[in-house]
C-alpha cells in the first residue's frame, strides 16, 4: 500500500508516531476503481471514507430528467464520502463515481471508530476534515448566489488548474450551474 500522500496530508494536521501510523494503516484497504465504477450509489448507505491516492471522482445526483447534477469533484489527496449518509445511517442522495482509474485507501466506519478509540488524536483529524468539508459546501453555495458564471469558472481554475484536463466539460459546467454552451463562451473569452 502506497501511503505517502496520505501521510503527508495527515501530518499537515496532526503528528503520529511510527507505531500509530502502522496501527492506522492496518485499518485501511486498497480499492481500485476503473473509470465509471462507483464508490457509492444513490440509495446505498455510506459506510466508509476513502482517501484518493490516484484518480478523480465526481459527486452527482441523477435528476428525474435523466441528467446528472454534478455537486462536487475529488482529486488525489482528497477524502471521499457522503457524510450525511454516513453519519445519519440513511440512504445516500448522491452517486460518487470514478471518472478515470482510481486508487483509494478506504477505511470503514467501524475501523474509523476503532481508530478514534485507539489513537485519540485522530478525532482532531476527523473534526478538522468535517469542518473543511462544511466550509467547502457553504462557500460553494455562496459562490453560486454571488459570483457570475465567469467568476465561478475562474475561481475553480485557480483552485484546481488541472480540472480541465481531468474532468469532462459538461461536469464542470454542471457544477458551476451553467449550460455547457455558456461554459464554452466563457472559455472562449
Amino acid at each position: 500500500m502506497n501511503s505517502d500522500l496520505l501521510k503527508r496530508s495527515t501530518e499537515a494536521i496532526i503528528s503520529l508516531s511510527e507505531a500509530e501510523w502502522q496501527q492506522l494503516l492496518e485499518l485501511f484497504e486498497v480499492r481500485i476503481l476503473k473509470k465509471n465504477d462507483y464508490f457509492l450509489k444513490e440509495g446505498e448507505v455510506c459506510t466508509s471514507i476513502a482517501f484518493i491516492n490516484r484518480g478523480t471522482l465526481i459527486y452527482y445526483k441523477l435528476q428525474d430528467s435523466g441528467n446528472e447534477a454534478t455537486t462536487d469533484f475529488a482529486f488525489p489527496g482528497d477524502w471521499v464520502t457522503d457524510n450525511r449518509s454516513r453519519l445519519s445511517h440513511n440512504p445516500s442522495y448522491i452517486h460518487i463515481k470514478a471518472i478515470d482509474d482510481c486508487e483509494l485507501l478506504v477505511i470503514s466506519n467501524n475501523n474509523l471508530n476503532y481508530a478514534y478509540q485507539q489513537i485519540p488524536k485522530l478525532e482532531k483529524l476527523g473534526r478538522i476534515l468535517i469542518e473543511q468539508a462544511f466550509v467547502k459546501i457553504a462557500q460553494h453555495s455562496i459562490d453560486l448566489q454571488t459570483l457570475t458564471a465567469g467568476q465561478r469558472y475562474e475561481k475553480l481554475l485557480h483552485e484546481h488548474p488541472e480540472i480541465v484536463q481531468q474532468v469532462p466539460l459538461y461536469h464542470i459546467a454542471n457544477f458551476l450551474g451553467i449550460a455547457p454552451k455558456s461554459l464554452s463562451r466563457i472559455r472562449g473569452k
